[in-house]
């Protein structure tokens, strides 16, 4: 969905989300909460699946149509962008989403995008990673595109050779056993990483303190300190 919105579109940071209020009605109660899929001048991108009431509402959207929307809201990747940096995205499923924008932040760097999924039929975003210039590997869990297996089985094929390129980094979104895995993986070849966690969100903007995931620091809510964090912060 293409949004117009231009002072967030000036403002926003890959990694960066909004919060949606999807109806006038009381009905879904809370907003919720997309990354920032692409920005384009004045129109900001959001990639979403219709999974529930407040996604199908979303999807029925029509042109011209308002939406009440809040954001760019908590703390994005903080880019790495070097010539001399190898920079790896991985995604999982619709971890894609937020991926697009920091890789076109990337374009000039070399970087590398690995997409995982169960099936061929959920892999996304291929041809836009593509297009940006971006060094695109595909996993699925049934072998059906690319890899057969998950995309961090993939990571660490690759690593071996990924290494003699050093320096390093790893930028990742998905599901959170794949995020503990990336975890687990960075710090065994001490590669550092930031991961984007996805948690529900009630307000967007720490007050209501659903969103809270432990780290060696403390708690820490995902929607104001994160959603991005470094990989070896967090206490799984």
């Amino acid at each position: 969905m293409v949004l117009k919105t231009p002072r967030i579109s000036r403002q926003a940071l890959p990694g960066q989300f909004l919060e949606i209020k999807v109806a006038d009605s009381y009905e879904p109660f809370l907003r919720r909460p997309f990354g920032v899929h692409r920005v384009r001048g004045e129109n900001l991108e959001i990639l979403y699946e219709v999974v529930g009431k407040a996604t199908e509402i979303l999807a029925q959207k029509k042109a011209g149509e308002y939406l009440d929307v809040i954001g760019p809201l908590g703390n994005g990747f903080r880019l790495n962008i070097t010539h001399s940096t190898l920079n790896i995205l991985v995604a999982g499923g619709m971890g894609v989403a937020p991926l697009m924008f920091l890789a076109e932040k990337l374009a000039e760097t070399k970087h590398q995008v690995l997409i995982g999924a169960k099936t061929k039929s959920q892999i996304f975003c291929e041809k836009e990673f593509q297009d940006l210039g971006s060094d695109v590997k595909i996993s699925t869990d049934d072998g059906s595109q690319g890899f057969k297996g998950k995309v961090t089985d993939l990571l660490q094929k690759i690593l071996p050779h990924a290494i003699s390129h050093k320096p390093l980094a790893i930028y990742a979104c998905g599901p959170r056993p794949m995020l503990q895995e990336i975890s687990r993986i960075s710090k065994k070849y001490n590669i550092p990483a930031q991961i984007s966690l996805e948690e529900h969100m009630a307000c967007g903007i720490g007050a209501c303190l659903g969103c809270v995931v432990n780290t060696r620091a403390g708690y820490a809510r995902v929607c104001k300190e994160g959603p991005v964090f470094d990989a070896d912060k967090i206490v799984w």
